[in-house]
């Protein structure tokens, strides 16, 4: 097959999405395939004459990946190394190439990769990819949006509120929570803007810094407990994964500093909370309207209760992520992971 990996962005997640994106490619090219790494914003400027011919190109576009940096990407570098200065989220030739490409796979992650307009985008110009549809992801997308179906579904999670920017100002009493609580950006995703407050003085620097990226932010009770994910490939809940960071949370550096976390899979749980974490993970997926793959994130407290986190629509993709240490743990290699979600995407919308 000829396929775009599409990855980049102007996404707080850029980093991750190159380097998921990096092994999706690899591996689909030791698979046999014509495949290309593709920066959905900074596109292909000097593209051969015969478009075409990117998929054969000798490097696949591999020399944009990167390692994933501890710190947050400088996204107004990004913007000012683009050629034609455009500010066009989608770059040069990215939906020529994509077209001609028997399927596009998402290496996106967060911001407009993840929530849902690049796929409307895509359904309009027939543009065949991979990963949950728009409607899935734009309910998934606002964690504000998705507490309320949880509670409406009957899925646990914490108690929270939505915010505004020009709400700044309430009190954690007037907003019917009290310390400590978690912060964090409606639509954001890698933990960025996440922040765990006990005091006043915290919690109103935390609104400033969390606010810095979005003008909406979720305010939820703290939950202290372990934490998990859960994915989910076309309705069936992969083995949980525990993740144990060595210090504080499961935030931004300690998904990708190297050691910084312990991920047991399958998880050290009792069968009845393995299974119930799973039939959770069905629930919110479907409760979502979501389709083909996402992974759910939990919370277990000591006293055996456990609280869904969110959907991760288009959850990391690199051999060392949660979702593919996941797929391994029910006898999915990598490579055949790739494989079976652009088997299932292709089902899921292009099969009639």
């Amino acid at each position: 097959m000829k396929i775009i990996v599409l990855a980049g962005g102007l996404s707080t997640e850029r980093d991750v999405s190159l380097a998921s994106a990096a092994g999706i490619c690899r591996t689909l090219i030791d698979k046999g395939h014509d495949a290309f790494l593709l920066d959905v914003f900074l596109g292909l400027e000097n593209a051969p004459k015969n478009l075409e011919d990117v998929f054969t190109l000798p490097g696949h576009g591999l020399e944009i990946a990167k390692n994933i940096s501890t710190e947050e990407p400088d996204l107004a570098a990004v913007k000012a190394s683009r050629p034609d200065q455009s500010d066009c989220f989608l770059g040069p030739n990215v939906i020529e190439l994509c077209r001609m490409a028997d399927i596009t796979f998402l290496g996106l992650h967060g911001g407009e990769g993840e929530n849902g307009k690049l796929q409307a985008t895509f359904d309009l110009l027939g543009i065949r990819y991979t990963g949950p549809d728009s409607l899935g992801c734009a309910v998934a997308m606002d964690k504000g949006f998705t507490k309320q179906i949880f509670l409406q579904a009957g899925i646990d999670t914490p108690a929270g509120v939505c915010l505004h920017k020009n709400e700044a100002d309430s009190s954690l009493t007037s907003l019917g929570l009290s310390l400590p609580v978690v912060i964090k950006p409606c639509s954001g995703g890698s933990s960025i803007g996440v922040y765990i407050v006990d005091t006043e003085k915290e919690y109103e620097e935390a609104l400033e810094k969390s606010f810095r990226y979005e003008d909406e932010v979720v305010i939820e009770q703290y939950i202290k407990g372990r934490e998990f994910a859960c994915g989910v490939i076309d309705g069936t809940a992969l083995p949980p994964i525990e993740i144990i960071p060595k210090t504080g949370f499961f935030d931004y550096a300690n998904k990708y500093q190297a050691d910084a976390t312990l991920e047991v899979c399958p998880a050290d749980i009792p069968e009845d909370v393995e299974k119930r974490m799973m039939d959770l993970t069905v629930k919110a997926f479907r409760a979502l309207k979501l389709n083909v793959y996402s992974r759910a994130d939990f919370l277990l407290d000591d006293a055996g209760n456990l609280y869904c986190l969110e959907m991760n629509t288009l959850p990391g993709m690199t051999a060392a992520s949660l979702l593919p240490k996941e797929a391994a743990a029910a006898g999915i290699e990598y490579g055949d992971l790739c494989e079976l979600i652009i088997r299932k995407s292709l089902e899921a919308r292009y099969s009639s």
